[in-house]
C-alpha cells in the first residue's frame, strides 16, 4: 500500500473516473488502473464498482479513501516540517572537536552565535585517532577533525569534508632553553631532549615519529599527554619540550613558552569539518560552518 495509490483512491472517490484522475494528477488513464489493482491486490475486500460507464468506490474503498486522505495530509505535513527545519536558522546543530579545536574555537563560537536568531548548538568534545573521526559523523551533525598530510584521506564517498586550516606543529620549549633563541630547529637539535607528546595515532606522536626517523636516534619520551593545555603546563615548568599546533594552542600559551618552526619535517595537520553530506543542506548547519570558518580565519591571520 503506497501513498500515490491511496491518493489516486481519494481523487477517484471524489472525480468519478479513471479519466479524471489521470488529468488531475497529470498521469496516463492506464498508469491510473494499473496502481489501483496494485492497491486492490492489497486488501481483501473490493474496493471500487462499475456504475454504468464510471468506477465508483465501495464502502470498503470508501473507508479507505478517507483513511488514505489523512496519511496524505500527514505526509504533507510532515514534509512542511522537514521543509522549515532545513530552512530554520534556529534549528539545534550537534558539533563535536577535538581538544586543542575545542578550546580554540568552542568559547568564541558560543560567543559568535549568542544572538537571538542564531544556531542553537550543542557541544561535545572527542578526541580520538585520526582513523576514528569519520564514524563521528554517525552521533553529531559536525565534528571538527584533524589528520597529518600524509595521513590517509578522509572517506568522501561516505563524509562531505569542509577544509578549515593547514596548521604546523611547532616545537613547544622553555623560554630558557637553549634553542630559544633559534629562529627554528631541526630533528638533530631536538632529538635528544626529554619529550612529552602524545599517545599513539595522534598528530604529535606521528611527527616525533618523524624526528626519530630523520635523525636515526631513539627518543626519550618522559610523558604521554594528550591535552595541550598539560603539555603546555609541563614545558613551561621546564622538565620536558613537546609539540604544539601554532594556531589552536593561543588559548593554552604563556610567556614561559616559545614555539619554534621544525626545519626538515612535514608537521603540519589538516584541520577540516566533517559531516554526513545530507546535513550540510540545513541552514543552521552551513551557518555553524561560516562561524567556524570566520572564527579560524581570525585565528591564523
Amino acid at each position: 500500500m503506497e501513498i500515490h495509490q491511496l491518493e489516486m483512491l481519494r481523487e477517484l472517490g471524489a472525480l468519478g473516473s479513471v479519466k479524471a484522475v489521470a488529468e488531475t494528477l497529470l498521469v496516463t488513464p492506464s498508469a491510473v488502473s494499473q496502481q489501483l489493482a496494485a492497491l486492490q491486490k492489497s486488501v481483501e475486500v473490493p474496493l471500487t464498482r462499475k456504475e454504468g460507464r464510471n468506477l465508483v468506490l465501495t464502502e470498503a474503498g470508501q473507508v479507505l479513501a478517507d483513511a488514505g486522505a489523512a496519511v496524505v495530509s500527514a505526509m504533507a505535513d510532515a514534509r512542511m516540517a522537514i521543509g522549515a527545519y532545513h530552512g530554520s536558522p534556529v534549528a539545534p546543530v550537534t558539533l563535536s572537536g577535538f581538544h586543542s579545536a575545542g578550546q580554540a574555537l568552542f568559547g568564541p563560537l558560543a560567543r559568535l552565535l549568542a544572538e537571538p536568531g542564531q544556531p542553537r548548538i550543542q557541544l561535545s568534545d572527542e578526541d580520538v585517532a585520526q582513523q576514528d573521526f569519520p564514524a563521528l559523523t554517525a552521533r553529531y551533525d559536525l565534528v571538527l577533525a584533524h589528520r597529518m598530510d600524509h595521513s590517509p584521506r578522509w572517506p568522501e564517498d561516505r563524509v562531505a569534508v569542509i577544509p578549515l586550516a593547514h596548521e604546523p606543529l611547532d616545537v613547544a620549549l622553555p623560554a630558557g632553553h637553549r634553542l630559544a633563541g633559534q629562529p627554528a630547529v631541526t630533528a638533530d637539535d631536538v632529538v635528544g631532549e626529554p619529550w612529552v607528546t602524545s599517545h599513539a595515532g595522534y598528530s604529535p606522536a606521528d611527527v616525533l615519529a618523524a624526528v626519530a626517523a630523520v635523525s636515526s636516534r631513539e627518543l626519550n619520551v618522559v610523558h604521554r599527554i594528550n591535552d595541550y593545555s598539560t603539555v603546555a603546563a609541563l614545558v613551561a615548568a621546564g622538565g620536558v619540550i613537546g609539540l604544539l599546533p601554532r594556531h589552536t594552542a593561543r588559548p593554552v600559551l604563556n610567556p614561559e613558552i616559545v614555539l619554534k618552526p621544525l626545519e626538515g619535517i612535514s608537521t603540519r595537520r589538516r584541520i577540516d569539518i566533517l559531516s554526513r553530506p545530507e546535513n550540510l543542506k540545513r541552514k543552521s548547519v552551513m551557518l555553524v560552518c561560516e562561524a567556524l570558518q570566520t572564527i579560524m580565519t581570525g585565528l591564523v591571520t
